[in-house]
């Protein structure tokens, strides 16, 4: 079968590749496109680990097929940071230490970022809800709720 060309939008960059009718929009960011910040983790969708942002929404990049961003725009962690400036996240990670291995890091940094773009103030149940989908199996959750739930008021200027 032949390769399929794809023209999307990646971290605000227009991009072309192209994929095999089976490969999923991980396996194109990490292998085609050499954006490696996503990872796999389990490949069915459960672990969160290669989240990632289409049109807008929060997706596993594992259940989506490559093909399937002819025409969206999508971001990835590597679009995150503003040049060499990080993320308030991505700041607020490092300064709580609520990363460890690094596995889980950039997708649970992508849906923080999709719930706080939605939700300014969010409480912690909110926040522990929306992260749900993402598993850590080294910090425990608790630094990470609370650099979130510090990066949210620090945008709100609170």
């Amino acid at each position: 079968m032949p390769k399929i060309h794809v023209t999307t939008t990646i971290n605000g960059d227009a991009t072309e590749y192209l994929c095999e009718p089976e490969q999923t929009l991980l396996d194109v960011l990490r292998d085609e496109l050499n954006l490696t910040g996503s990872k796999e983790g389990c490949s069915s969708g459960d672990c969160g680990a290669c989240s990632v942002m289409v049109d807008g929404r929060l997706v596993c990049s594992c259940l989506v097929m490559g093909a399937e961003a002819e025409g969206r725009e999508v971001e990835t962690i590597e679009g995150m940071a503003d040049g060499e400036a990080l993320h308030p996240l991505q700041q607020k990670f490092i300064d709580h230490a609520a990363l460890q291995c690094g596995v889980c890091t950039p997708g649970i940094l992508v849906a923080a970022k999709a719930l706080l773009e939605q939700n300014d103030d969010p409480t912690e149940t909110e926040v522990r809800y929306w992260l749900a989908g993402n598993l850590c199996r080294c910090t425990g959750y608790d630094k990470i709720i609370r650099a979130v739930l510090d990066t949210a008021a620090e945008i709100r200027g609170a």
